[in-house]
């Protein structure tokens, strides 16, 4: 399933489902789910038809707009960031999320490989936010104190007032860890309302400040080898 997905066939699920359908072949044999294959020295075939070449590595920087949900189809009709990549010329997903009313960066990209190293739970990159914030403003503070969200103990982040007046603050916040909707729920328990959400870096990548919303560009050579990097300290912590 891996295979099928970066020639940017199906995704997994998808391949997975065509496997279990005897759909797919290696080497003219029926394949089996866990089987393993090389696309450089099998051959694979769907419906009788091999494989196509491996779709290039693609490596994609978006600016997300509010009103998008991260994830490449919605049950439910909303927009999609994929709606916004779709002339990029390849079948990439996101890594990690950003939720609906959340805005900034957000990569994609069809590199499986990196794609699993940069959210794995034991070692997700950094994130760094400009978060807009009302209520109780003198629980900022608590903020960078450790915390439990949805049953699990998440590291403390860090917490830099960027301005603040007497109804609402301007806050640089970085998380380790990418939770479900983490910041909001931390706000929430400090009594403070996220007024905006804006995804500003990831490690030492910024947001390209000439990125409007909802543009995409390709990462620079630099970036990718970045993250490549990152992906290489995952792999030998593991």
């Amino acid at each position: 399933q891996k295979c099928i997905s970066e020639a940017g066939v199906a995704s997994r699920r998808a391949a997975e489902t065509m496997i279990s359908a005897g759909r797919v072949t290696v080497n003219g044999q029926t394949a089996q789910l866990g089987a393993q294959a090389d696309p450089e020295t099998d051959v694979i075939c769907i419906d009788g038809r091999p494989l196509p070449s491996r779709a290039p590595k693609r490596y994609i920087m978006l600016n997300k707009p509010r009103g998008y949900v991260t994830t490449m189809k919605d049950e439910h009709g909303r927009k999609t960031v994929a709606d916004l990549v779709r002339g990029c010329g390849a079948r990439v997903v996101p890594v990690g999320r950003l939720d609906y009313n959340s805005e900034g960066l957000l990569l994609l990209t069809n590199d499986g490989d990196l794609l699993n190293a940069l959210t794995h739970p034991r070692h997700e990159v950094e994130k760094h936010y400009e978060v807009r914030v009302r209520g109780n403003l003198e629980n900022i503070p608590k903020l960078a104190e450790p915390m439990e969200i949805d049953g699990y103990s998440i590291r403390p982040a860090t917490v830099v007032t960027i301005d603040r007046d007497e109804i609402s603050a301007k806050l640089r916040l970085t998380i380790h860890e990418g939770r479900n909707r983490q910041i909001r729920k931390m706000c929430e328990k400090c009594g403070l309302e996220v007024r905006r959400l804006k995804r500003v870096a990831m490690g030492t990548m910024p947001l390209d400040p000439h990125l409007k919303s909802g543009a995409w560009r390709e990462l620079t050579n630099d970036e990718i080898a970045y993250l490549q990097d990152i992906a290489a300290d995952v792999q030998e912590n593991l």
